[in-house]
């Protein structure tokens, strides 16, 4: 199988601590080179991400929002693939004292152990809205929306099927847009359950991991060209 596409998870995988090193950008660089594309895929909201991470050129598609939001770096466009939250759920929210409440273009999200009440008050207003765990986050998505719709919608976009990426991540919400891929990688400081699910797993954690699956891939692309 020939892979041509990278997707990453952020915080936790390609960052640590909201940062990523000088190391692992320029593999990345050296990945885009060799002819490489590259997806970020985060559950973060857009703005923030771009406050953190200056170097988002360095990809052709962000999938932010946990998969409710394509963004393309070279364009700046954006687009929605799912509907803005309505007020009535964040003012039921904060009326519960569920605090903090985190408004992005779809997301909702807070913390634990506010995931009770948010289920519960999507159950009392009948709302098609799904829960998703991300360590101590909870996030709040229309149903059907998670970070293998948004990927999907990143390779259509490129015209490019799901079995020529190869993907990187971490945490409970990567399982989805791994399973998507045609080859699934977590990196050492990965979830077990996570580690247990994919096809290979770093010996490094985090930017160390993902430096260690990008000369692995290079290398490999090296090796096919030479035939």
């Amino acid at each position: 199988m020939h892979y041509s596409v990278l997707a990453t998870d952020y915080d936790g995988t390609l960052a640590t601590d909201n940062h990523v090193n000088e190391n692992t950008l320029a593999a990345l660089s050296r990945l885009r080179s060799s002819g490489y594309k590259l997806i970020l895929v985060t559950g973060r909201q857009l703005d923030e991400l771009l406050q953190v991470f200056v170097h988002i050129d360095l990809f052709d598609y962000v999938v932010a929002e946990n998969g409710a939001l394509l963004y393309s770096p070279a364009t700046c466009q954006k687009k929605l693939l799912g509907s803005q939250p309505s007020a009535e759920f964040i003012n039921a929210l904060r009326d519960r004292q569920v605090k903090p409440v985190s408004v992005g273009r779809v997301i909702v999200a807070t913390w634990r152990p506010h995931e009770t009440t948010v289920l519960e008050t999507i159950c009392h207003l009948g709302l098609k809205l799904q829960v998703i765990l991300n360590k101590g986050a909870v996030m709040v998505l229309p149903s059907g929306i998670n970070k293998a719709t948004g990927l999907a919608a990143a390779l259509d976009e490129m015209q490019l099927s799901p079995e020529n990426v190869v993907g990187i991540g971490d945490a409970e919400n990567d399982h989805d847009f791994l399973s998507f891929c045609g080859y699934s990688v977590a990196v050492a400081n990965a979830l077990p359950t996570l580690k247990e699910r994919v096809d290979f797993v770093t010996h490094g954690s985090r930017g160390d991991g993902v430096i260690e699956l990008i000369e692995k891939l290079i290398a490999e692309t090296e090796l096919s060209n030479e035939y």
